[in-house]
């Protein structure tokens, strides 16, 4: 009876619930408590750090904070300390981290004494994968926040640097120390005067929160902006070039990041085209910034159109240039060694490079993931890859060890994140992937962070009840119960639930050419290179499904350091999650729950069409604690995404229908969409 009348008087507080757009994500404006604040001088930073306390305290009423820059050995870079009411950091930066601690701390319950923390990475950059045309490559939160077309594109209005010095103060608050404001398709004209005359507002507007700028650039911009006749690294000219580019550069910003490259991968320019090397390429570019403290990002994005497995070439180009590379220079590596996948097992790059320094790249923007409209945490997917085990180094070193600094030396440690953020009122497009830039930025600052951790954190500061009259909500403990604990439940499982109904056991790179939405493992067109298409990676036929990794096949395991080289080689022992990734095997193969491998696929996507289901009843239960705004928002989402989830099942089990000619176990729900209709209608547009 208790519940019944609970759940009545939370029908009746919605109509309090004020709506909520999503455009302050998790730094929701709340009634503050009166807060006395110090600090041992006066800056820009400062001043900001202390506006946000006394603007957004939800402490003990009259407390007394004290913001003190003093050096201590115990903290590195931008690190600081909590205690006693004071918040201490060696930079004015740090405080204001600090303050951003504090401040969510008090929200969320945690401790708020002795308080030690120092970011796991120096340089924390989101890569925005933004055209100077306003649109956005695989970006699925509205247009660009930087760029935009017409003949005015290149002024800037008030509205747009309130939005960057938003944009800078969301970072902030997550830890988040770059932007690359360009795509990695980079358009040569990005570094032509006019344009960087807009990057130099924008640097003006992202600076007081200490978010630096960086740019993706096109390698042949020596031809395309400069004028020359060549783009060849070794060329006397082309190195004049970008020196002179670089020092206008610093002149126009000052504390100009540095360059992110994408070369000689997928069509764009690159040292290769002149028979040079990824470590001319780099160098040339990393000898330019180095007066200035500037640094390069060299992806390690790199693959040619051969036979060679494509999840090997990364180590191939770049292993044997280890330690040749300038100490300013970092390798960009993908969590996986093919390409943002569901799941993949961690790029065997990670710690194999002794002698350079390398850095981690995810992608937050859901590219392969549902895009806007699943909804996918992430988080779980970097813990995954930053906690597993390189072996490199001996056991325990992991891929956060072996990037950050604790195992191997690096002059500059550094993760990027592929930024999902665009112009929408709520910045991502879905709420919900608003978690995974939170979670982006807290994995940043610390790599040893858990996703329990992490979704608390969020759906705390993001849905917790602001206004006083919200008598049921704000109770707390009904709150926590109904729905913090459901939703976080949610989030938690539905990465693996996302890798369920859409490629289980370790299939990957079986979607929609077109849009990388939906199903497509049968699209291989005659004129598109094999490692473009999903055969390639499945490689399904009448005996077995799976790539053949091992040495029996292209001996992928070899990259990867013993145990691990003998645990992926070895299907009894090789884990399930991986399984179809490092071995082709019978569709009959007995696996340890005793089913065979045919029944197994079919259970795994069947398990993952009832999780979403049972995403859309969490959800509704969690009506009486959502504004009604971003309650039909995120229910129309799993609408869809529940019906996506069902095409994906009945698309790729019966696409492998047509190679085995098995039927589905008696007691798995029957396709309700014919194979030939899913293949006839784009992803995108089925209903």
């Amino acid at each position: 009876m208790k519940s019944i009348l609970t759940f009545i008087t939370a029908l009746l507080c919605i109509g309090t619930l004020k709506a909520e757009n999503g455009y302050d994500l998790w730094l929701r404006k709340q009634p503050a408590n009166p807060v006395n604040v110090t600090a041992s001088k006066h800056s820009t930073v400062l001043d900001m750090a202390k506006k946000e306390l006394t603007e957004n305290w939800q402490g003990k009423a009259g407390a007394t904070i004290k913001l003190l820059v003093k050096t201590d050995k115990e903290i590195k870079d931008d690190g600081f300390k909590i205690n006693a009411g004071t918040i201490q950091a060696n930079t004015d930066l740090g405080v204001l981290y600090g303050t951003f601690e504090l401040l969510r701390r008090v929200q969320t319950g945690a401790p708020t004494d002795n308080v030690l923390s120092n970011p796991s990475y120096q340089r924390r950059v989101l890569n925005h994968w933004d055209n100077l045309n306003g649109s956005m490559e695989h970006g699925f939160g509205g247009n660009s926040l930087f760029w935009h077309r017409g003949k005015d594109s290149l002024t800037v209005t008030d509205a747009e640097r309130k939005r960057w010095r938003d944009y800078a103060r969301i970072n902030a608050s997550i830890g988040i120390n770059g932007s690359v404001i360009d795509n990695v398709n980079a358009s040569p004209m990005v570094l032509s005067t006019p344009y960087l005359g807009k990057v130099k507002e924008i640097a003006a507007a992202t600076r007081p929160y200490g978010v630096r700028i960086y740019l993706a650039v096109n390698f042949a911009s020596p031809i395309k902006v400069g004028g020359l006749k060549t783009a060849d690294p070794l060329d006397p000219e082309v190195i004049k070039w970008w020196h002179a580019k670089a020092k206008e550069i610093y002149t126009l910003i000052p504390d100009f990041g540095g360059f992110l490259v994408k070369a000689n991968s997928e069509g764009q320019p690159g040292p290769q085209d002149y028979k040079r090397t990824h470590v001319d390429g780099a160098n040339l570019l990393a000898d330019a910034v180095k007066p200035y403290g500037g640094i390069v990002m060299w992806r390690a994005f790199v693959y040619a159109s051969n036979d060679a497995d494509r999840a090997k070439q990364a180590v191939t180009e770049f292993m044997p240039f280890d330690g040749q590379f300038r100490d300013n220079v970092i390798i960009q590596v993908k969590n996986g060694p093919v390409d943002f996948q569901p799941r993949e097992p961690f790029s065997p790059l990670f710690g194999m490079m002794k002698k350079t320094s390398i850095m981690p790249e995810f992608q937050i923007t859901q590219e392969y993931l549902g895009q806007a409209i699943h909804l996918v945490f992430l988080s779980s997917m970097w813990e995954e890859c930053l906690k597993s085990d390189t072996y490199q180094e001996g056991k325990g070193s992991t891929v956060g060890k072996v990037t950050d600094g604790s195992l191997l030396p690096q002059k500059y440690t550094a993760i990027a994140g592929v930024a999902n953020t665009g112009l929408d009122s709520n910045w991502c497009g879905h709420p919900f992937a608003a978690a995974n830039w939170y979670a982006f930025g807290r994995l940043a600052w610390n790599n040893t962070l858990t996703s329990d951790e992490i979704a608390n954190e969020w759906i705390t500061q993001t849905f917790s009840p602001i206004n006083t009259d919200q008598s049921l909500s704000s109770s707390g403990t009904d709150w926590h119960n109904a729905f913090l604990l459901p939703v976080k439940k949610m989030m938690l499982q539905s990465r693996e639930a996302a890798v369920n109904y859409m490629m289980p056991l370790g299939l990957h790179h079986m979607f929609s050419a077109s849009e990388h939405y939906g199903p497509g493992p049968w699209y291989a067109p005659p004129r598109v290179r094999a490692d473009w298409t999903p055969p390639y990676y499945h490689k399904a036929d009448a005996k077995g499904i799976g790539f053949d990794r091992t040495s029996t096949g292209s001996d992928a395991v070899s990259q990867y350091k013993e145990p691990l080289r003998s645990v992926f080689s070895d299907v009894t022992k090789t884990p399930e999650i991986y399984l179809l990734w490092f071995h082709h095997l019978p569709w009959d193969y007995k696996m340890k729950s005793g089913r065979t491998l045919w029944e197994a696929l079919c259970y795994k996507y069947q398990e993952g069409v009832n999780q979403v289901r049972d995403f859309q009843k969490i959800w509704a239960s969690a009506k009486p604690y959502v504004d009604n705004q971003r309650f039909l928002d995120v229910q129309t989402r799993l609408m869809r995404q529940t019906r996506d989830a069902q095409i994906w099942k009945d698309g790729v089990l019966q696409y492998f229908q047509t190679f085995n000619n098995l039927p589905f176990p008696p007691d798995m729900e029957q396709p309700m969409t014919t194979l030939k209709y899913i293949q006839a209608t784009p992803p995108i547009n089925i209903k």
